[in-house]
């Protein structure tokens, strides 16, 4: 299992290897590298495609202790260090892309550019914020009992035949799992007003059906990011479009990455 002393932490990623111009991927909250694997089959062996597990999820081995997405972007550039990477196109879905882009304000030199998969640059509008807590106590109270994984799966996935395997893997995890990745999740700063520090080429896509970040933020970020190429609507997705229609984003995807990568 390849694993990177990283930051304090042992970062489990995947690694497709070979020559061609590196992407680097970062997940979303309560998944794992796995949901990767349709642009794993797409961009290999054209482009090395690495992908990790963030602290609190997945294979990766952290110490417990609060972080914020600013220690996810050290975490995944120190990463590239681990593999020799001086530059690469740095990608995430939700989480993933509030760390990619903090990567991207952090690490210029090192980010040739961004892929954005139904993220936002600002923090949640309350509502959210107060359905996360509510989320939050219920799984401390209760567990992942099957009427709160059921609910998260509609958010993230939309169709129940795309939950699988993740409802499965959601209900072996333990009541106090959420505890600290979550308060990273609703403390995180708002960069919004440090988009435009952004000037490397970027793409951004957004499912048409995303309950959990609206399409509305997508498109903010890609307003806000100067070297932005393309946004990309997903039709019908939900919060996961790379996992749940490959169809509609890995041919754009693939195309930028041939032209920016």
């Amino acid at each position: 299992m390849p694993q990177a002393k990283v930051n304090g932490q042992n970062i489990h990623f995947e690694d497709t290897g070979g020559s061609g111009p590196a992407v680097i991927l970062a997940h979303g909250f309560l998944m794992n590298q796995a949901m990767f694997e349709p642009q794993v089959r797409a961009l290999s062996p054209e482009f090395r495609v690495v992908r990790w597990d963030a602290r609190g999820w997945g294979r990766t081995e952290y110490d417990g202790r609060p972080f914020s997405y600013w220690d996810s972007a050290d975490d995944c550039v120190r990463l590239l260090d681990h593999l020799g990477i001086e530059r690469a196109v740095v990608g995430g879905m939700s989480q993933g892309g509030f760390t990619a882009l903090r990567a991207a304000l952090r690490y210029p030199d090192r980010v040739k550019a961004l892929v954005l998969i139904s993220t936002q640059a600002a923090v949640d509008a309350p509502e959210a914020i107060a359905g996360n807590r509510q989320m939050l106590d219920t799984w401390r109270a209760m567990g992942p009992i099957d009427p709160l994984v059921e609910a998260i799966a509609g958010l993230l996935l939309g169709a129940r035949e795309t939950w699988e395997p993740w409802v499965s893997q959601w209900k072996t995890l333990p009541k106090d799992h959420l505890d600290t990745p979550t308060e990273a999740l609703l403390s995180r700063d708002d960069i919004t007003a440090r988009l435009g520090e952004i000037t490397c080429p970027a793409i951004v896509f957004h499912g048409t059906a995303d309950g959990a970040i609206t399409l509305e933020r997508g498109e903010q970020v890609a307003r806000g990011l100067v070297g932005c190429k393309q946004f990309v609507k997903v039709e019908g997705a939900a919060h996961a479009p790379n996992l749940t229609h490959p169809e509609q984003v890995n041919p754009p995807l693939l195309a930028f990455l041939r032209q920016y990568a």
